[in-house]
């Protein structure tokens, strides 16, 4: 599920990306929400920049959660989700974060409830700003702020550069605004497992926006 709102300058598509289930059992449905995913955002790309924002329900690489070889075969860690994730970036889009923090360990957007997870960050870098490859250059920072408590989700933020390129009312009924940082919060989860647990989450995701400071 998601939004879509369109600016004068970019999209900006707020989204909660389908998990594979305990046991893997929608995991070939999830590979085809993928697929249709990308389609679309290609298809918005054609027309001006995009930014994505959401729940994504996968960690990359290994550098991206605290027990990637007891995730293996778990939902969000899976080979084909992993690899799917890679199609999107090699179509023009670009892992935010990771392009400022190419080898920054430790940097997580989800922990589980269960065991203390969080205290010891043993956790998931699952939310994420993906965009446009052409945007990068009017983004000035992606960050996680790991220290906002409330959920088992923390915030994301995407600063742009460029002020102009947030000018114009977004033109959905639904989402978006001016401001120039634009904020990522997920609430409501089922926790994934510290070690090799085939336990799922099920979440959800909105987006606020925040004044520039």
């Amino acid at each position: 599920s998601g939004i879509n709102a369109e600016y004068e300058n970019f999209f900006l598509v707020n989204v909660y990306v389908p998990n594979s289930g305990q046991k893997l059992v929608r995991l070939d449905y999830r590979r085809t929400w993928n697929s249709a995913f990308l389609e679309f955002c290609q298809s918005l790309d054609k027309k001006k920049p995009v930014i994505v924002a959401g729940d994504l329900n996968v960690a990359h690489n290994e550098i991206d959660l605290a027990n990637p070889k007891n995730n293996k075969r778990n939902s969000g860690f899976t080979a084909e989700e992993r690899e799917d994730f890679t199609t999107w970036l090699d179509s023009g889009f670009v892992d935010s974060f990771r392009s400022f923090y190419p080898e920054k360990t430790g940097a997580y957007t989800f922990w589980t409830y269960m065991g203390g997870a969080r205290k010891k960050n043993v956790g998931w870098r699952i939310d994420y700003f993906v965009t446009s490859e052409r945007l990068m250059g009017d983004i000035a920072a992606s960050e996680i702020r790991e220290k906002v408590w409330g959920s088992d989700h923390c915030p994301i933020m995407l600063l742009l550069a460029n002020p102009q390129i947030t000018e114009g009312n977004p033109r959905s009924t639904e989402g978006g605004s001016k401001e120039n940082i634009a904020e990522e919060k997920d609430n409501s989860n089922e926790g994934k497992s510290e070690e090799d647990s085939s336990e799922t989450k099920e979440n959800s995701s909105c987006n606020e926006t925040e004044n520039k400071e």
